[in-house]
């Protein structure tokens, strides 16, 4: 059965061969069991590994934090047109009040608290560019809030590269995801 998975592996034929695979941002768990063997073996044979973005880094956390942010101190409330700020306020409020019923026994058992989760995944969303603020409230779902804890993927495989002593690093800097973004005008977003 797992020979028979498309694996999403290209192989570049080298001496020693070289490997593309792509990944998802998703908590590793949903996917990690469908991962064919071929992909697996080629990420524990390879000496080095290269992500997207080095999500072990913390001036990448905070390169990411801080392209995310509005500037010159203007609020959300600015730039999205009355109704829909109000729409997207309500349902922040709605996701506050649903987050202690959304989250799992083990997030509870790990001292994870509510307004600490919301604040980790929404905090400061009023000072933020429309686009993010889009993408972070796809992300607040139960389904997401459920998985919070797990790492995504590309964090998985980073850390376990490191764990094995593996040489890694990125192939693209912090701008070169936030500025293409950043760049959509509203009508885009």
């Amino acid at each position: 059965q797992q020979g028979e998975l498309n694996s999403f592996l290209w192989t570049i034929r080298r001496d020693p061969p070289a490997y593309l695979f792509g990944t998802i941002h998703v908590p590793y768990t949903r996917v990690w069991d469908f991962i064919p063997d071929n992909s697996k073996a080629a990420f524990h044979a390879s000496s080095s590994v290269y992500f997207e973005l080095d999500l072990t880094d913390p001036y990448t956390i905070s390169g990411l934090a801080s392209c995310q942010m509005l500037p010159h101190g203007e609020n959300l409330q600015d730039v999205l047109p009355r109704e829909l700020y109000r729409r997207l306020k309500r349902h922040l409020d709605y996701i506050k009040l649903m987050l202690p019923l959304w989250m799992t026994p083990d997030q509870r058992g790990k001292g994870l608290y509510a307004d600490y989760l919301f604040n980790a995944i929404a905090g400061n969303w009023e000072r933020k560019r429309p686009v993010w603020v889009m993408l972070m409230v796809n992300s607040l779902t139960e389904t997401d809030i459920r998985s919070r804890g797990v790492p995504v993927l590309d964090l998985y495989l980073a850390q376990e590269a490191e764990r094995m002593k593996k040489r890694t690093g990125a192939v693209e800097r912090v701008e070169e995801q936030c500025h293409p973004l950043n760049g959509l005008n509203f009508s885009q977003v």
